[in-house]
């Protein structure tokens, strides 16, 4: 399994990519921009231009088919047509792959498949998800999809709120009226977001589904405020009204089980570049 593809090199497949090739794994990866793979290319990252629109456009992207392992990092980008254009995008990959000597893919989802109802538990992997309850429908219907029609064995990573870095929870609402804060928050760190794929890759962990969201949830209000205080941005301007239904937390237990150790466990932690 030392022959993986990467569809996606974004924010967190891309620096994937890059780690995987410091370990000697073989790394071929995508780009929606023919700009950007020529770029990657001449950094020494094999980068093919691949794109769906719903089909595949491209040059050279078959080679990305001819692996031992396929990351699948391209989540909807919208939720008005009900994931419909994304389901065609996704049937084009399975069509790609029926053919393909890939034996595994990795696909990175998003907790957003959850419901939004209040739990007063934490929402774990075990968590039986509807049409009728799924808080994203379009990632409902991509991860029923691909789990019903891929041959190979299929891991789902559902990420949540992918922050750190550029990605500034309290920058989104500086100065903002009304404003959720009393909620706690499904984060994890963009190291910890590529380290947890890294792990699944190394040790196998295949045909099961994965939370990756930091194992504490502190408040929305404090992170914001904290990072108002870290890095001189204006905090929320006003808060809205607390309201105990729309607490909804996602658990990570079962990744930590299987021996994966958080670098910041603690999103009040998380590393900001100003």
């Amino acid at each position: 399994m030392n022959n993986i593809s990467i569809i996606g090199l974004g924010w967190i497949g891309l620096p994937l990519a890059k780690l995987l090739l410091k370990e000697g794994f073989a790394v071929k990866g995508s780009t929606t921009s023919s700009d950007k793979a020529t770029s990657l290319q001449n950094s020494e990252i094999h980068a093919v231009h691949f794109a769906l629109e719903p089909h595949p456009v491209g040059t050279g992207f078959h080679q990305l088919f001819q692996g031992d392992v396929l990351v699948l990092n391209i989540p909807p980008r919208s939720r008005q047509d009900g994931g419909e254009k994304y389901l065609e995008q996704l049937k084009f990959i399975s069509a790609l792959l029926e053919t393909s000597p890939i034996q595994k893919v990795l696909y990175v989802s998003s907790t957003g498949v959850y419901p939004e109802n209040f739990s007063a538990e934490e929402y774990t992997e075990e968590e039986i998800i509807t049409p009728n309850t799924a808080g994203n429908a379009a990632l409902w219907k991509a991860e029923r999809y691909l789990l019903e029609n891929l041959r190979q064995d299929l891991t789902l990573l559902r990420f949540g709120g992918l922050l750190g870095d550029d990605r500034i929870p309290g920058r989104y609402f500086s100065g903002k009226e009304n404003v959720v804060g009393h909620t706690g928050v499904n984060y994890i760190h963009r190291n910890d977001a590529v380290r947890m794929m890294h792990f699944i890759l190394a040790n196998e962990l295949w045909g099961t589904t994965f939370n990756g969201v930091a194992p504490l949830h502190p408040l929305r209000k404090a992170v914001y405020e904290k990072n108002a205080q870290d890095l001189g941005i204006a905090p929320p301007a006003s808060y809205a009204p607390e309201n105990p239904t729309e607490q909804r937390l996602i658990s990570s237990r079962k990744i930590i089980d299987e021996g994966f150790d958080f670098i910041f466990p603690d999103p009040l932690d998380f590393p900001y570049q100003k």
